[in-house]
């Protein structure tokens, strides 16, 4: 299970998370959906502590932390959270000088110690899982940017984190390169991988995800499945949103 109660998070007196809380069952795919600005983001930052929370708490499994004001943690607190999880950025972050196979293999072999030939078993075989095994050997730049977000997904899933967590992993792409990264999401969702999703691709969130929550002024607004989301939100700032993203564009629910 993964759990956030009371998420508060300031930048100075900017107060960006208000008791925010959310339950997630593993095996299922969450989506955040939201106007830019409105703690998408900042909450995944929060569940992976990349951001530490000004308050609340978090728990992964059986890994738990919590949050004061003015409260320092260290390393050893953070770590049982962090490694659990493995995320998907925007704009891929792939390592420009290692090839394919040695972006996946990185976290492997410096963080957790693999053997290199373990790792690379590994990596090998979520290169396959994304359809990127034909250029283990390729170079970022090389690469289509569905392409490299797709490496970017295999280097997420290599330590088996118990969440993935995607920050808006197609809207750096074209939509015929977004339908790659899509499909691959789509699979991983079937085969029962718990994620979370920040996303303003209604396409990826109604294929995808079980579960919206809809975020502005961080603050969760409206919670529900995708078709209902989507299709007839209760309250009017979802339905203002809802109606300025489908505008002339087609989704399947």
């Amino acid at each position: 299970m993964i759990e956030v109660s009371h998420i508060e998070k300031r930048f100075g007196d900017n107060v960006v998370l208000k008791d925010v809380s959310m339950t997630l069952a593993e095996g299922t795919v969450t989506a955040l959906v939201g106007p830019s600005g409105g703690g998408k983001s900042t909450l995944l930052r929060c569940i992976n502590l990349l951001e530490i929370p000004t308050s609340g708490t978090v728990r992964i499994g059986e890994a738990s932390i919590s949050f004061q004001p003015g409260k320092k943690l260290g390393w050893s607190q953070i770590q049982p959270v962090r490694r659990q999880t493995g995320m998907v950025f925007q704009n891929f972050q792939l390592f420009p000088h290692q090839t394919v196979i040695d972006n996946v293999m990185e976290g492997l072999v410096t963080v957790l110690k693999w053997r290199k030939d373990e790792a690379r078993t590994r990596a090998l075989a979520l290169l396959e899982k994304v359809g990127m095994a034909h250029k283990a050997d390729a170079w970022p730049a090389t690469l289509s940017g569905g392409q490299q977000q797709r490496v970017a997904i295999a280097r997420a899933l290599a330590p088996s984190p118990r969440v993935l967590l995607c920050d808006e992993p197609t809207s750096a792409l074209d939509p015929e390169l977004a339908e790659e990264v899509v499909d691959v999401l789509t699979r991983l969702a079937r085969e029962g991988t718990t994620m979370v999703m920040a996303t303003h691709d209604l396409r990826l969130a109604s294929r995808v995800a079980e579960h919206v929550l809809f975020l502005d002024g961080g603050l969760i607004v409206e919670r529900g499945a995708p078709s209902r989301i989507f299709q007839t939100p209760e309250q009017e700032r979802t339905k203002k949103f809802i109606a300025s993203l489908s505008a002339g564009y087609s989704y399947d629910i």
